[in-house]
This record gives C-alpha cells, structure tokens and sequence, in this order.
C-alpha cells in the first residue's frame, strides 16, 4: 500500500477505488433500523407489494410549503416513507413535492382544488406564523397526496381518521400509519379486482338515506357490491367474499338462519351490525319523555352464542360521549339550547391494539348494547369499547333526556371497557350439527354440491357490533345525508368509516396490508418547562460548545503539525551539515 502510495499513478489508484465503492453504493443499499418501534422497516407486505408492481405509480405530495412545525414533521417523514419505498420499486415509484395549483392560473386552480375535493381530499386550515411583529396568517393545506396509475386516480388523505384537535398526538398517529395509507392505496390502485361485499336484505335491514354514505359513499367506492335479498336464494352464494348484516328489525327464521350459517362454515365472512333492543332518537325527540327500550326479538341469540358472543339485551352509557342539543331554560318565552354530553351517545375507543382500530379517532356509537364473549375454541379480541367511566342500564332499559341529574348518578359509572364491538377468529362450528333430517341434509348437499357442513375447513373471521348506527348516518333537510359518524350539531367527524372500511379490509384481504397499522411511534417529547427554565445553558451547549470544539481541533491540528515539521526540519538540518 505505502508503495502505490509513494508511486506517481497513486491518484489513479484513488480514483479506481472510489468509483468502485460508488458503484457497490448504487447497487448494493442497506441501512440499520436502530428505533426500539422499528419505524424506518417496512412490513413484507409492503415490500412484497412495491416489488411486484408492473407499471409505473406516481405520487404527488401536496404537503409543502411554509407549515408549523408538526406538518413539517409529517410532510419530511412522508418523504423519507416514500424514499423507502422507491428503494424497493425503483423507477415504478416516482414521487414529487408541490403545493395544491401551484403555477396555475385562478380558474385551473380553482378547478382542481374542486377535482381534490370531488376525490375527497378537503383543505386544512392552519396557523403559520408570520414575519416578526405581525400577526399570525391562516392558510389552506390539503394534507394528502395524489396516486396515479395508468388512468386510475385515487387521493391519500394523511389525516383521514384523526381528530386534530389531538394536536401532536394526532399527527403522531399520522405518521404511524404512513405506510399504511400509501401501501393501501398502491394496492388499490394496481389491483385488478377487487373482494365482492354483500348486503343483506329481508329481515327490515336498513335501506334508506340513512345508509347512503354507507352504500354508495363507502362500499360501491372501494369494493364490488351487491345486495342479497336472503328469501331470494336457496343459499348465500360464495361469490361475496363478505356479507354485511346491518340493523336487522325482523327476527330471523331457521331457514334463514341456517343459510347464513352454511355460509360461514363455506368460508364466507360476516359483519354483524345489531341493535337488539329498539331505542331510537328519533322516539325521544317526537315525545320529548321518556320511553323504554325493547328486545326486538331478532331470534340471533343462539347462532351468535354458537359462534363466541352474546349481544345483551341493555343499554351502555358513558361519560365519555357526544352532545346533542337540549333545552336547558328560557329566556322570556324563547327555550335556550345547549349542546349538552349525552351518555346514551359513547365515543368508543380500541385498547387492544388490534391494527382494525389502532391509531384511530374515536368511534360514535348511539344507544349501544353490552356484549360478552363466551368461552369457546374461538379467539376473541375486542376492537371497540367504552371508557373507564361508563355503565350498563339492564332491561327495562329506560331512556331519558336527563340521565344523569345528581353528583351520585356520576359515582355509578364505575365500569371500565364495555366491549360494544368483537372479533372472532377460529375454526366455528355449525349452529345445526345433529339438528337437521336427512331429507334436509341432502337437499343442502345438492345446493352446495357438497355435504352439510358441520365446522368450516380452516380458520375464518368475523365481526360483531352491537350498535348498528355505526355505519348509519345522519340525513338533514337543507344538507341531505350527511358522512356516517358526523354530528350536525358538534360538526365533529368521528372515525366510523375508516373503522368499517378496516373491518371489511381485515376480513377480505389475505395479504397483510392492514398489519402495517399496528405500528406504534412513540412519542418522545422535550419537557417544556424544563427547556424554558435551562434556555440559555442549552442554547449554549448547541451553539457555543460546537464552535469550542471546532477551534480546539483546529489550534491541536496546527500544534502537531508544527511539531511534525520542525523536527523534520531539524533531521534535514542535520542531514545537510553531514554532507559538508
């Protein structure tokens, strides 16, 4: 080495090395994720996804430009998510940065400004701070992203399922579920087709404008969609990957409960949306007094309890809830309102971290039932349920506008974590093994072309919720259907759809992709009273201490340089008064 070194091609040495190490960087990329939550690692879903892909995907983020502090963070990780995964796909994951119309003229700008909305990505208002002396300026972000592939056109909305009044907490949870969204929406936007959903009819199901966001706002958007009228056909075809059962008010006949039963030892998935006692808002509102709440008699008991679960004929309350306007007094003859919490109306919450609801705003639920899981060969998760400060009104359950009157009605919400929504996963087995005639068994066996089957084959899923006005949404006379989970009074948006869009999702979709919500940022924020009380020590351990340093390496450099150097001069000194 000292001899290539000392030759006088050494520089062409160097220069061959350095291109080969710069060739090894361009081919050969590996970094180390030393984060305790491994937030920089992509699920192997997601890597299997971005490798796989056949064409070119385009992503422009709108997410830029001069924003506070917590946008800039998610706007920068969005960057470096988006780095990962060009990494993976190379030339078929192209990104870019710009701000929503910029360089456009007004009128195109306002035209696709309307073309984000029709997508359903809606502008954020927020605070940026101006120059020194002036006030603080409001501006318009649209905080999402635009994904193209071939036509196909979809939006990412980085905020869709936080509430940001959460403030850092929210945008944290944002973050978190960054690869989600853009694996989703990849996935989307590059599948050819899609899991077929089925909606079933028959028994007073609902189907009206109260399900609309539901049907044609959420459904029909992301999967293929179909309704099934259930006394229409001698079985549930297997061509719906999922059916979904919501607010049934006529109870079931065993015919119709054993085609749903088949189904689902067939390998069909099924979501149960159930109210099981009649307790409606609009009954209370007509009357204004109180009315008790009854067992609609679905006649599920049994095939729920078969398969895990008992639905409990009883009203949830909850302090942790929603508003609705009351009367409250008068002010001369006019009746002055109030937008009053309401525990008939919890706002639920996930505390298993299960990725259906993980890093989700809160979910609205309106007069829930209790649920209880039975011990089986089932797994049971709970995906959605109260507060620590919440109770349950046993039959008859009386429903009243003013529940909570005393400082002794506050000390009887002494229960924590109702569940209100389940998973069940595992090998179920039929409502109706050893219960069925020959006759009976051999007509299921010519429908299905198979024998009666008494346990499905393998593993399979399902939900139960026991509040079907999750999914429902409110209709008003000048707005018309309003967004399932949104309060017309409150104006809050819940996160009801994004949790049914990931129930469907987990019982559909075999790759995976949902896992990626499980990711969990943690949050390691400075002390801020600390911070402020030891400002100038910090401020001079980040300013002055670099600079000492810096000066301190330059004055030890020279110092031993010139050590070096003199006695070198001294030795070639010497060297010449030998030659003389």
């Amino acid at each position: 080495m000292n001899k290539i070194l000392a030759s006088k091609g050494w520089w062409l040495f160097l220069l061959i090395v350095l291109l080969g190490i710069n060739y090894l960087a361009s081919v050969v990329h590996t970094r180390v994720d030393l984060t305790q939550e491994k937030r920089y690692t992509l699920s192997p879903a997601t890597k299997k996804l971005v490798k796989g892909l056949h064409d070119k995907v385009s992503i422009t983020v709108l997410l830029t430009g001069d924003m506070p502090a917590g946008f800039k963070k998610l706007s920068n990780s969005t960057k470096e998510m988006l780095q990962e995964l060009k990494e993976l796909g190379g030339s078929n994951i192209q990104f870019k940065f710009e701000k929503a119309g910029e360089g456009l003229s007004d009128t195109d700008k306002q035209k696709f400004q309307a073309h984000l909305d029709s997508l359903g990505l809606k502008p954020t208002n927020i605070q940026v701070k101006a120059k020194a002396g002036e006030a603080q300026e409001e501006r318009l972000v649209y905080p999402g992203a635009l994904v193209q592939y071939k036509d196909r056109e979809v939006v990412i909305d980085l905020l869709q399922g936080q509430d940001m009044r959460g403030g850092v907490q929210s945008l944290n949870n944002a973050e978190a579920l960054l690869e989600y969204k853009l694996a989703r929406s990849i996935q989307k936007i590059t599948a050819d087709t899609v899991p077929a959903i089925g909606y079933l009819l028959g028994n007073g199901e609902l189907f009206n404008e109260n399900v609309k966001d539901l049907i044609d706002g959420t459904l029909r958007q992301e999967y293929r969609f179909g309704f099934l009228p259930i006394d229409s056909v001698p079985v549930i075809p297997n061509v719906f990957d999922a059916l979904v059962i919501v607010k049934p008010t006529v109870p079931f006949s065993n015919k119709q409960k054993l085609k749903i039963d088949q189904y689902i030892m067939h390998g069909g998935k099924v979501i149960w949306l159930i109210d099981r006692l009649y307790a409606e808002m609009d009954s209370l509102m007509r009357s204004h007094s109180d009315f008790v709440a009854f067992d609609r008699n679905l006649n599920l008991d049994d095939q729920l309890f078969k398969y895990g679960v008992r639905i409990n004929g009883d009203l949830v309350q909850d302090l942790q809830c929603d508003k609705i306007p009351l009367v409250v007094g008068n002010y001369g003859n006019q009746p002055q309102m109030q937008l009053v919490p309401w525990p008939y109306f919890p706002t639920l919450s996930s505390y298993s971290g299960h990725p259906i609801a993980k890093n989700l705003d809160n979910v609205l639920s309106i007069f829930p039932n209790s649920i209880d899981t039975i011990k089986n060969n089932i797994r049971k998760t709970v995906l959605l349920s109260t507060s620590e400060s919440s109770r349950i009104i046993s039959t008859p359950a009386i429903v009243t506008l003013n529940s909570v009157k005393t400082e002794d009605d506050l000390k009887t919400f002494n229960q924590s974590f109702i569940p209100i929504a389940v998973l069940l996963e595992g090998r179920f087995t039929s409502l109706y093994t050893n219960r069925l005639s020959t006759g009976e068994l051999d007509t299921l066996a010519g429908m299905y072309k198979q024998p009666f089957r008494a346990a499905t084959e393998k593993e399979s899923k399902m939900i139960v919720v026991s509040d079907a006005d999750i999914v429902a949404n409110v209709v008003t006379q000048n707005e018309g259907p309003l967004p399932m989970g949104y309060n017309q009074f409150t104006h809050n948006q819940y996160a009801n759809k994004d949790f049914f869009l990931n129930c469907v999702q987990y019982l559909t979709d075999s790759t995976g992709i949902l896992e990626t919500r499980g990711k969990d940022f943690a949050l390691r924020l400075l002390d801020t009273k600390k911070t402020e009380a030891d400002r100038i020590q910090w401020q001079l351990m980040n300013i002055a201490i670099p600079v000492v340093l810096v000066l301190l390496f330059g004055a030890v450099y020279q110092a031993i340089r010139k050590k070096k150097y003199q006695a070198k001069l001294k030795v070639d000194k010497v060297d010449r008064l030998k030659g003389f």
